[in-house]
């Protein structure tokens, strides 16, 4: 009877390997002018040869299709606030909210000022794209979802596009918008700018509200909000070459938001990571260049008060959201010339109803697509820096290396052109010209801080402030990460006179914390002053002399974040303990000011909480010994989350090392016990540019987005092991490595 019912094919997959899933592939009948080979590796990479541009980009697209039709497909209910049509009317709300934040409106725009070649290269992606989803087999989770197969626009791919480069601030405004207008709020926007807020678990930030915490965690998911890069000059590298090492920070679910192809056509010669359902390389290498980005955390938005504009101030429209097994709802949609009212969707919290507009560079018609088309051909270092004048979003610092051994960074985003932030909190005044003026000259790549070849021949990334390396930077943002990343990653790059992609593999896998150890020895200190010596000190003793490292075998981590996650709460101010959520028990307000509050409590006080701590720490410290027992790495499909069935979609748990801000990151909250990673470092790039098949690459996952094939997360040991797959560039290579060739003809 089971076997019967919609989406048992999702719950009960059929195993199919590799050729299985080859066989399945449309190959005949092509809208294609000549036919095209794809080869194929044992992992499922691919690696197109086309005689035309135009297939190239076709091919890519019904492999796209092919491989993670189902992902697209969500990816497009997600842009275009469509959840309700798969989970009924719990996403309601949510969906009110993304299409109230609308990812596509700027899409008619973008494309009416695409140039020619983008034209061609997009239509094309799509043509190929749309055969494999509606004339492809039916992915399994159609069926336990309730979705059909419908032919994806330019509008649905500008859309996704928007999705991945959603603001990261918004989390934080969010968050700080629910503290609006409660006693101390001024003092926690002032120590949030001080501390320049990192990201912390959406559920964090959102406090009980679950549906504020749902649209945080679907806008964290799937942006592109953290991520490592490191760029090596030849007079530091072994091979004479230039290095570059890149790993991005997205949600860790299957499957991954990356996947891995290698092309060559008239124009194009490339390997890299491409997101499902677009036709870009976001990081990789040709012959000449290779690169990876970091997300700069920019303020690429700003929340405007507009209660006080006149009626007339206000489009408003109604948009109808279909739900599954229910009605369909009504809901308002007002826009204003400074943006959509986000406080009309009920997860954006308001305060006594005011409605506040948001002003966000991702409703300006600025050309990603085109800037990473031109970036993918570039033969050099300044071809490559060029690219980015009209890229906007999400900000990005775009790290680069050339065969010639030019290293550089380019700040690739359009931001306003601020002279700074205000100091009493995030929202800004609607009738007031001063701060609406910035949006009327916005700055662009041109005109944001650069850096080439730096004397000691390395470049490191890691979310920082800029102000650690550019001068006089214009005023960017206050979400930056702690720094503690890029701080390990510099010395890490420095402590060896010559470098090699294993040292560029290695950093990626790197879990010290430098900040993390200093605050462990403050604390310590702190014990060690209460009267009477310190209390649990055995427990303490597993801490003594530990320097940061977040290793799977770490006792010293665990005792770290038990102290940490029983200590902090008393710290938070009266009403705000709340089991320790908010932005307040992210790391950068931990590192900047734990120590501090703890000093200001008067003595008794302090004494109580050290002990307190220290006594509830204790039990959870014998029962668990090492912080990879209690930090696990959830291997799951993004299903999980489906009510009921939602736990048949995990394949594995494994302890895994890392933590909020190592290299090898592994996002996590205050901890109190086992608990679940689901952000962190899932993907990685190494390239060395001395040698054109010295390209490696790895998914937390796997290739194919298709439930059952071998190909759906073969990739977790190797990602585990630290190890990665080699996709060439020279065409023997290629034709050696890849020897599984399919070729796809014209009609």
């Amino acid at each position: 009877m089971a076997a019967t019912l919609p989406g048992c094919a999702a719950l009960a997959p059929r195993e199919a390997g590799v050729d299985r899933r080859l066989a399945d592939l449309p190959r005949a009948g092509l809208d294609l002018r000549r036919p095209v080979t794809v080869r194929w590796n044992d992992h499922l990479v691919p690696w197109i040869e086309a005689e035309t541009d135009a297939d190239l980009a076709f091919a890519l697209g019904l492999v796209h299709g092919h491989l993670r039709g189902a992902q697209v497909s969500l990816l497009r209910m997600v842009a275009r606030g469509r959840l309700s049509e798969m989970a009924g009317p719990f996403a309601r709300d949510i969906d009110h909210a993304l299409r109230v934040l609308d990812f596509g409106r700027a899409a008619p725009a973008i494309e009416a000022a695409w140039p020619a070649e983008t034209q061609e290269f997009v239509h094309a992606f799509l043509a190929g794209l749309n055969h494999a989803l509606l004339r492809g087999r039916r992915p399994p989770e159609f069926g336990l979802l309730g979705l059909s197969p419908e032919p994806f626009t330019v509008a649905d791919m500008l859309a996704v596009g928007r999705l991945a480069g959603t603001d990261i601030n918004w989390l934080a405004y969010f968050s700080l918008l629910a503290e609006r207008g409660n006693p101390g709020f001024t003092r926690l926007w002032r120590r949030t700018l001080e501390a320049g807020a990192g990201l912390a678990d959406p559920a964090e930030h959102a406090g009980a509200d679950p549906k504020r915490a749902a649209l945080g965690s679907i806008l964290a998911g799937v942006s592109r909000s953290g991520s490592n890069a490191v760029a090596v000059a030849p007079s530091r590298s072994a091979s004479g070459g230039a290095l570059l090492a890149s790993d991005p920070h997205l949600g860790l679910s299957l499957p991954n938001l990356w996947l891995v192809a290698g092309m060559r056509s008239p124009s194009f010669h490339a390997v890299g990571m491409m997101v499902p359902g677009l036709p870009i390389i976001g990081l990789g290498r040709n012959p000449g260049v290779a690169w990876g980005g970091t997300n700069l955390r920019a303020a690429s938005s700003d929340l405007f008060d507009v209660s006080r504009l006149p009626p007339s101030a206000f489009a408003e429209s109604e948009t109808v959201i279909r739900q599954r097994l229910w009605f369909r709802a009504r809901r308002k949609v007002r826009t204003t010339t400074l943006g959509p009212v986000v406080t009309d969707a009920p997860p954006v919290p308001s305060r006594n109803g005011e409605a506040l507009a948001l002003r966000w560079a991702g409703h300006e018609p600025t050309d990603e697509i085109t800037a990473l088309l031109r970036a993918v051909r570039a033969p050099d270092a300044e071809a490559f820096r060029e690219s980015f004048a009209r890229f906007g979003v999400s900000p990005q610092n775009m790290l680069y290396a050339d065969r010639a051994g030019t290293i550089g960074r380019v700040t690739a985003a359009v931001l306003p052109g601020r002279a700074g932030f205000p100091a009493d909190g995030p929202v800004l005044d609607g009738n007031d010209p001063a701060a609406t003026a910035p949006w009327d000259r916005l700055r662009d790549a041109r005109d944001l801080p650069r850096l080439e070849n730096p004397p000691e021949g390395v470049i490191a990334s890691a979310n920082e402030n800029p102000n650690t390396w550019a001068e006089d930077p214009p005023p960017i943002g206050w979400f930056f990460s702690d720094g503690d990343r890029v701080e390990r990653l510099r010395q890490l790059l420095l402590a060896k006179p010559k470098l090699t992609p294993a040292d560029m593999a290695a950093l990626q896998m790197d879990t010290r914390a430098p900040k993390a150890a200093a605050l462990a020895a403050g604390l310590l200190a702190r014990f060690d002053a209460l009267p009477g010596g310190p209390p649990e000190p055995a427990m303490l003793a597993r801490l003594r002399g530990w320097d940061g490292d977040y290793a799977e075998n770490s006792e010293a981590a665990l005792v770290f974040e038990l102290l940490l996650g029983k200590l902090v709460p008393a710290l938070l101010p009266e009403g705000r303990s709340g089991g320790g959520r908010g932005a307040e028990t992210g790391w950068n307000f931990l590192t900047t000011f734990a120590l501090r509050d703890l000093d200001a409590l008067p003595p008794e006080r302090r004494e109580a909480a050290l002990r307190a701590a220290a006594a509830e720490a204790a039990p959870l410290a014998a029962r668990y010994r090492t912080w990879g027992e209690v930090h696990r790495l959830r291997a799951a499909h993004w299903l999980v989350n489906a009510p009921v069935v939602g736990r048949r979609f995990v394949f594995g748990t494994y302890p895994v090392g890392g933590s909020r801000e190592t290299p090898m990151k592994t996002g996590h909250g205050l901890v109190s016990g086992p608990h679940e990673v689901s952000f962190g470092s899932m993907a990685r790039f190494v390239s060395d540019l001395a040698d054109p098949d010295a390209n490696w690459f790895t998914l937390f996952g796997g290739q194919d987005g298709w439930l059952g094939s071998a190909a759906f997360a073969d990739q977790v040991p190797l990602w585990r092991e630290g190890r990665g797959i080699r996709v060439p560039l020279r065409p023997a290579t290629v034709a050696a490595e890849f020897p599984r060739a399919t070729v796809l003809s014209p009609r």
